[in-house]
């Protein structure tokens, strides 16, 4: 990448300082694979960099590092870039990172369970008849984390069946568990049961608000159902949630160039190219902006291909 959306760069030497390193570790970081050797960083390279200081800073020995973004990708097929698109920390030893509302240890795909203040404020908050003691409101929020963990492994096994009940049970112990509510609504999207998976998505958006993986998939059945509007409406609120969603800025171009407002399907076009360069879709996306450069007068954009 040589830039962000905004197509603000920085040299190798800017980057250095910037981050406090020296030529040395990035060089070693680029032979261990933790980044890609370029001559210019963007904004998201540098996000991606400051992740990578701030584990070696926790004594994370860069294997384990590239071990654990190895498998999240292996897991989280929506997520292009871990180490900019998560928040990767750590316990002291290992490193953990966070899906939705919950916690993972990447290499197993393990869900954890955080009962920080937050988390206990919220268990806590919710108002049930007769009010339960907090013990049993852990109890039933350790089995919500179980459970989620058998419905993905029977999801990976192919037993969608067994996983959609499962993933309910899970969402009956702890309705704001939005992303038992976007796994459930994506089977099913893909068994083609719009209304339930419409629903299951909306619960989502509801349980959580900002998880942008819910407004993402929300707005791909909004497309599949031909509601360009509302599909958009739903790939913006990813966007601000997450600006460097990449597969966001790649559907909205696409919904912008079918209906002919094609300078902002550039610009989203562009965005995607400088976040996901090297995904199987980038030529796609090469493709159709020369397209639209073709078409659009846009000024030197032919040399910034």
């Amino acid at each position: 990448m040589t830039g962000d959306a905004t197509g603000q760069s920085f040299s190798r030497r800017e980057a250095l300082r910037l981050l406090n390193l020296t030529e040395r570790q990035l060089r070693s970081w680029e032979k261990q694979n933790l980044i890609a050797p370029v001559a210019s960083y963007g904004f998201v390279d540098l996000l991606a960099l400051r992740t990578i200081v701030r584990l070696r800073n926790s004594r994370i020995s860069p294997a384990t590092l590239r071990l654990a973004v190895a498998a999240l990708r292996r897991k989280l097929l929506d997520v292009g870039n871990p180490l900019v698109e998560l928040r990767l920390f750590t316990d002291g030893k290992k490193i953990r990172v966070q899906v939705g509302r919950q916690t993972m240890e990447p290499l197993t795909g393990q869900l954890l369970l955080d009962f920080g203040e937050n988390e206990l404020k919220r268990l806590v908050s919710f108002p049930p008849e007769p009010q339960r003691p907090l013990a049993a409101a852990r109890v039933e929020r350790e089995s919500a984390a179980e459970l989620f963990q058998r419905a993905l492994e029977q999801e990976k096994v192919g037993d969608g069946e067994e996983a959609v009940r499962t993933y309910l049970r899970v969402v009956e112990i702890d309705p704001q568990f939005a992303g038992a509510w976007v796994n459930l609504g994506t089977i099913h999207f893909g068994a083609r049961e719009f209304d339930k998976a419409r629903q299951c998505y909306k619960n989502a958006v509801e349980a959580d608000p900002r998880y942008p993986l819910a407004r993402f998939n929300l707005g791909n059945l909004y497309d599949e159902l031909g509601q360009r509007a509302e599909a958009l409406a739903q790939y913006q609120a990813a966007l601000k949630l997450q600006p460097e969603y990449a597969d966001a800025h790649y559907n909205i171009a696409l919904l912008y160039q079918s209906s002919g407002q094609l300078l902002r399907a550039v610009r989203h076009w562009k965005a995607y190219l400088k976040l996901d360069p090297g995904s199987p879709w980038a030529h796609v996306a090469r493709r159709e902006l020369k397209k639209l450069y073709r078409e659009t007068i846009v000024d030197g954009a032919e040399s910034k291909l």
